[in-house]
């Protein structure tokens, strides 16, 4: 992400591995369903070679998919990235943010991972979310604090608009 002049980084994070968690069950499940059919199905190797192939691919998959999003907060604007080859960059201004609703299932905080909801000025629903990151309260006070940077600044100007 580009920074602009006087923009600085409050918060930078992808997905915490943790929330990978569930498809790492469901790739293991599906590695001992293809490695047993394999094993009984053409031979003992197979089966094993099924396994470990089905195990690699979900391992891989995963850590493509938390690699390949990245989120970010600044003094001004909120920023998501997704993709490698293909590319969805959601950016909205911080001072559309007009609340933050952090969500954790109970799940989620055993796994110490939750969710971030932001709600912007808009018509339009536009999920603006950012997802299995391991401290959801820490995207929060990163947008309460920027909102609280701004309102300074706005006010420092006044005053020294005022003092002209």
């Amino acid at each position: 992400m580009d920074l602009y002049d006087g923009e600085t980084v409050l918060f930078e994070g992808h997905p915490s591995w943790r929330s990978a968690l569930i498809f790492f069950v469901k790739g293991f499940v599906l590695a001992v369903i293809v490695g047993a059919a394999l094993w009984f199905a053409v031979a003992h190797w197979a089966g094993v070679l099924g396994l470990v192939a089905v195990i690699a691919l979900t391992i891989g998959l995963s850590v493509l998919i938390r690699s390949a999003t990245d989120y970010a907060i600044t003094n001004e604007r909120l920023h998501i990235r997704r993709g490698i080859v293909s590319r969805n960059i959601q950016e909205t201004r911080l001072g559309r943010v007009q609340n933050v609703t952090v969500n954790q299932t109970v799940w989620e905080r055993l796994l110490r991972i939750g969710r971030a909801e932001f709600d912007t000025a808009s018509d339009q629903e536009n999920d603006f979310v950012f997802a299995g990151i391991a401290d959801p309260d820490q995207v929060r006070a990163a947008v309460d604090k920027a909102h609280r940077l701004a309102e300074q600044q706005a006010a420092t100007e006044q005053r020294a608009s005022g003092q002209l």
